[in-house]
């Protein structure tokens, strides 16, 4: 065998500048190289502790009332456990009857928007972006005379929890932002979505979304940008899903950015001025 002449690179080595993908890894013999062996078995281990790793509920709490300038409501599905949650979609759908009791025993007008935040399936989703893309939105949506919801952090959540939360507020708009199942590219993926008229049965259809909100995605800003668009079509077209199409035009609206970003930045309202 003449070493000095090694085989070419495989054509298929050149997919790999254009995508995240375990694509073209290569072979020694019959199996996988080491390095990609070693790589892929990391990225499974970090979607298992995204998934697993309890959620710093303090800490997450103290970042949502920072970025929000409002009381967060710490509330929880009818699932019991992370078992549970797992083995029963259907309860993470709903809040469970304590949680359900403290929302129906909130006074006052009916908001136009109420934030759903929960792990959902990536812990590490919920605790790396949501706060960010609240600190993005909400300072925009407040200067635009919408009347925003106490933040709900929901433990154990999935998607359509959000209409069970909307109608026992009568919110018009319900948006839920949660940690999206981890994959091995992107353990940190948190999606955005929302629902015009939340009531309970409301199918997905009637829902958009925004997702792969993460380091390696949409960043924070982005995403909250193309929130911002979608919100305010919805709340002024009253409605939402298939019928909002996406025509956000993102080099337009980043035209707007430094306005964006002194909104963002400002101090949070006196007490009853938000």
């Amino acid at each position: 065998m003449n070493v000095s002449n090694p085989a070419p690179e495989s054509p298929w080595h050149r997919l790999r500048r254009y995508t995240p993908a375990r694509v073209a890894l290569g072979r020694a013999g019959g199996s996988v190289p080491t390095g990609p062996l070693l790589d892929f078995r990391l990225a499974h281990a970090q979607a298992r502790d995204a998934l697993l790793r309890p959620l710093d509920e303090e800490k997450l709490t103290q970042a949502l009332k920072a970025a929000s300038c409002t009381e967060v409501l710490l509330l929880e599905s009818a699932a019991a456990d992370l078992p549970e949650f797992l083995l029963r979609p259907d309860l993470g759908r709903s809040l469970s009857s304590a949680s359900a009791e403290t929302l129906s025993s909130l006074k006052g007008p009916r908001p136009d928007l109420v934030i759903i935040v929960s792990e959902g399936l990536s812990t590490l989703a919920a605790e790396s972006h949501a706060a960010a893309v609240v600190s993005e939105l909400v300072p925009v949506l407040r200067s635009e005379d919408w009347l925003i919801a106490p933040v709900c952090l929901v433990r154990r959540a999935r998607v359509a929890l959000q209409d069970h939360v909307g109608e026992i507020m009568g919110a018009r708009i319900a948006l839920i932002l949660l940690g999206e199942r981890p994959g091995l590219v992107s353990p940190d993926s948190l999606g955005a979505y929302l629902v015009h008229t939340p009531i309970v049965g409301n199918t997905d259809a009637q829902r958009n979304c925004v997702s792969n909100i993460s380091d390696q995605g949409l960043s924070s800003a982005d995403a909250a940008a193309k929130l911002h668009w979608l919100l305010t079509q919805s709340r002024s077209r009253s409605l939402s899903g298939v019928e909002l199409k996406d025509e956000f035009n993102p080099e337009r609206r980043l035209q707007n950015q430094p306005q964006h970003d002194k909104l963002t930045k400002k101090t949070c309202p006196p007490p009853g001025l938000q």
